[in-house]
């Protein structure tokens, strides 16, 4: 098994005012590190600057007033995160993230809205090398039915039950063991490098969106649907420079309705 299964690796993971990357804001971010020395977390409460919806709030359990209360200036907590992420990308040690072109595309749109270097300028390139078992498990495991929420994998790969899914560093712990479980149960793909791991990534990705959105235009949806880059869409100030390095080829489309 390479090197890559065993680690280093740094989880990440936010919880957020809502779901849409261009608008909404970070409320709780965390990152892991696990290595051979073990697992460290560095957890982040952020003022968003703006009111925490009551629905986002049930989902991560943090209120508008702890946030003004307990959390941290954003542009405090952005630069730190968007430092460390750096420091081990420029190391070459895989960013882990569940559903990853949320959260780093959320990040992204923090940092610029704030006047903070992007993840992309501070490494001249897109985010690389990233690993996202959701996406892993979707090319891996294409048509197995049911859903693929994190606690739907964490059941799939036998990860122990966590408690309090859905707060940051809690998930980001769960990512790690089910990223563990994929290495395990598919040792053809542990056994690729990190470079053609996420080349394979950006690929089927390409490929299940591409089969989503065609899926939603048969059943009348409108909307922009899937977006097609990953591990983030490109940032428009540098996708001129990173569209070339980024291209990867793409396959036919699933036929299948999407799950």
């Amino acid at each position: 098994m390479s090197s890559w299964s065993t680690g280093p690796f740094l989880g990440f993971d936010t919880e957020t005012t809502g779901v849409d990357v261009t608008t909404d804001r970070i409320v709780t971010a965390a990152l892991v590190r696990r290595d051979a020395a073990g697992t460290r977390t560095r957890t982040w409460l952020i003022d968003p600057g703006v009111e925490i919806p009551e629905g986002a709030s049930a989902i991560h359990g943090i209120s508008t007033e702890r946030a003004r209360a307990d959390g941290v200036p954003p542009p405090q907590a952005l630069e730190e995160i968007a430092a460390l992420i750096a420091e081990a990308q420029r190391a070459g040690v895989p960013v882990v993230a569940f559903n990853a072109a949320f959260d780093l595309a959320i990040l992204e749109n923090e940092l610029d809205r704030h006047g903070l270097p992007l993840l992309a300028e501070r490494l001249g390139r897109d985010c690389m090398p990233v690993l996202d078992p959701l996406v892993l498990d979707r090319g891996l495991d294409r048509y197995r039915r049911g859903k693929r929420k994190l606690q739907d994998l964490c059941v799939h790969y036998a990860v122990p039950e966590q408690e309090n899914l859905h707060t940051a560093e809690v998930d980001v712990v769960a990512t790690l063991d089910v990223l563990a479980g994929i290495a395990h149960r598919y040792p053809e793909v542990a056994s690729q490098s990190l470079q053609e791991v996420h080349s394979w990534q950006v690929t089927k990705h390409r490929q299940w969106a591409e089969g989503f959105n065609a899926w939603r235009r048969t059943q009348g949806y409108t909307g922009p649907g899937a977006v097609l880059g990953w591990p983030m869409p490109l940032v428009e100030k540098l996708a001129q420079g990173l569209a070339a390095e980024l291209a990867a080829p793409v396959g036919a489309s699933a036929g299948a309705a999407p799950r």
